[in-house]
């Protein structure tokens, strides 16, 4: 594997007017992140320098724009304030500790190349997941949004307290969060291809505060300290190690699904291939070095890389040189960022919650199918009201029970016994004559498609069509896989016949599934001679056994064996 993204300087121009024009559009998230996370505004700039540089270094998809994104900024909330209410006095320096577990954990998930599994899961899951992100990030902007602290409690205490907040609202401050929200929905296209919204709110919102209402106090971003951050080393407490894990691991799988999910978007774009494991990899190398340096945790950014990938970028040196923009602001030009009103980064933070929301499925949810309509429901109330992972958890098992009983419903219906030639299977003419010739004395037992798990209850259903019958033709030639339960099921359907002295035969039994049977001993209660490859053999073979036993019922069980 390369060790490093693909950079190449034939795109130079490509690449570094695509890195300035997601710099550009990186400041003014990064500072809103940085502010709603609780870790403060340098702990956002520094996490956009970190992550975004060593996730474009060492990753897998070289116009990836990695920076803090809504749905990790909604997570580093939760898990700096839980930490900072235990641990008021070591909170912060824990809640970056995480950071770099769930890097850790990112680089372990990479390693063990599980990559092409983390977005495996149903749409209906990721678009409740996101939506509950999304309304959680707009319920925790509503207070600095109406110009008030948060109060305690996250969501549940926002929700609480919103006719107190409505009661107290700062009209000058929730006036300078409307208008951002207003540019955001309403600069013209023309101008946003030029320049960004978010820039344009940042610096409109931020010259009306200070010329129009200069002697009003205000809530603004304050100092911010210029220079290389401090080294933060790792903080643990056993009392809280396992409550830090869980939260690294949430951060690690949520960053993960929001990196790869946008590197398909960056796929699409640039018809590229990107390498899921690697991009892990560098993700948690980002992430480890951010909370190393005290910055929040970080993802793959679908704005940023969009905006990257239309500025020309095509390689990492597009991500790099959005890095090294940033990090000059980190070190020389961030006091021009300490007037900025508190209430226009809510807004543009609200505006991104808003936009995370999936509207166009929850839309039309409903009409699509009713039961994924409440899957989606469900994992948003829980993500927003209960917890991530229960969210995720919940909802993917739900999902998963309905698909597997919808298939086992569909695969059921290949499960079929025939005593006659009639028109259940396509069967040629010669097997049609043998199967009439044994006058519905022998079953036909045809399987056809996957076996999964929940098709063995209609295999055992399928046994009680057997009574009255002398031979069992089994027929796998069409089952591509056998799974355990399902072959159990075989299992007991062939020993069962055997206890009545009925004639077993095994067709089509190659590859894994062969493989199956004998390690179930299936071949040591039943001859070899029985298994065969054909069913126009098998047929024949039954039609002889039956004429032996009628005219040697004695002999009939060595009729094989001769």
């Amino acid at each position: 594997m390369q060790i490093t993204n693909r950079i190449h300087f034939r795109n130079i121009k490509g690449d570094l007017f695509g890195g300035l024009t997601a710099a550009i559009i990186a400041l003014p998230m990064a500072l809103a992140f940085g502010v709603a996370s609780g870790a403060g505004a340098q702990s956002g700039l520094y996490g956009a320098v970190l992550v975004g540089f060593f996730a474009a270094l060492f990753g897998g998809t070289p116009t990836l724009i990695s920076e803090p994104t809504g749905p990790m900024t909604v997570v580093m909330t939760a898990v700096i304030a839980n930490l900072t209410a235990t641990n008021p006095e070591n909170g912060l320096a824990m809640a970056f500790t995480v950071v770099m577990m769930a890097g850790v954990l990112q680089i372990i998930f990479g390693a063990l190349r599980l990559g092409k599994y983390v977005t495996l899961m149903p749409y209906t899951v990721i678009s409740g997941f996101m939506s509950g992100i999304g309304v959680i990030l707009v319920i925790l902007q509503t207070a600095p949004f109406l110009g008030q602290a948060s109060p305690k409690g996250g969501v549940v205490g926002t929700v609480q307290n919103i006719p107190n907040l409505l009661t107290n609202i700062n009209p000058i401050e929730t006036g300078l969060g409307v208008l951002t929200v207003a540019i955001l929905l309403f600069t013209p296209s023309a101008l946003k291809k030029w320049v960004p919204p978010q820039l344009i709110a940042l610096v409109l919102g931020t010259l009306i505060s200070l010329l129009v209402f200069g002697d009003v106090e205000i809530r603004r971003i304050g100092e911010i300290p210029t220079g290389l951050p401090a080294l933060q080393l790792p903080v643990f407490s056993a009392a809280q190690f396992q409550i830090m894990f869980i939260d690294a691991l949430v951060l690690g799988m949520l960053g993960c699904i929001d990196a790869l999910l946008t590197s398909v978007i960056a796929d699409s774009l640039t018809r590229t291939q990107h390498d899921s494991n690697k991009e892990l990899i560098g993700q948690g190398i980002g992430n480890l070095v951010s909370g190393l340096f005290g910055g929040i945790a970080g993802a793959g950014a679908t704005m940023g890389t969009v905006v990257n990938i239309q500025g020309g970028g095509r390689t990492a040196l597009s991500g790099l040189t959005r890095a090294m923009i940033l990090l000059v602001v980190v070190l020389w030009a961030a006091p021009l960022t300490q007037n900025i009103p508190l209430a226009v980064l809510a807004g543009i933070a609200l505006k991104v919650g808003i936009d995370i929301i999936d509207w166009g499925f929850l839309k039309r949810a409903h009409k699509v199918s009713p039961k994924a309509a409440l899957i989606m429901y469900g994992v948003i109330g829980l993500t927003v009201f209960v917890d991530l992972i229960a969210a995720v958890g919940v909802g993917v098992f739900v999902a998963n029970i309905l698909t597997i009983e919808r298939l086992s419903n569909l695969q059921s219906k290949d499960v079929k016994t025939i005593t006659d030639a009639d028109d259940a299977i396509r069967m040629s003419e010669d097997e049609k004559d043998l199967l009439d010739r044994g006058n519905g004395r022998i079953l036909l037992f045809h399987l056809s498609g996957p076996m999964i798990f929940g098709v063995s209850k209609a295999i055992s259903r399928e046994q009680t069509a057997m009574e009255d019958h002398d031979v069992l033709i089994l027929d796998l030639s069409d089952v591509p896989v056998l799974g355990v339960t399902s072959s159990l099921a075989i299992e007991n359907t062939i020993k069962e016949a055997l206890e009545k002295r009925r004639q077993v035969f095994i067709v089509g039994a190659a590859g894994s599934i062969k493989k199956r049977l004998e390690k179930l001993g299936i071949f040591d209660i039943l001859p070899r001679q029985n298994l065969v490859m054909d069913r126009l053999e098998a047929l024949r073979l039954a039609v002889g056994y039956l004429q032996q036993v009628d005219n040697n019922p004695v002999t009939s069980d060595l009729y094989l064996q001769g």
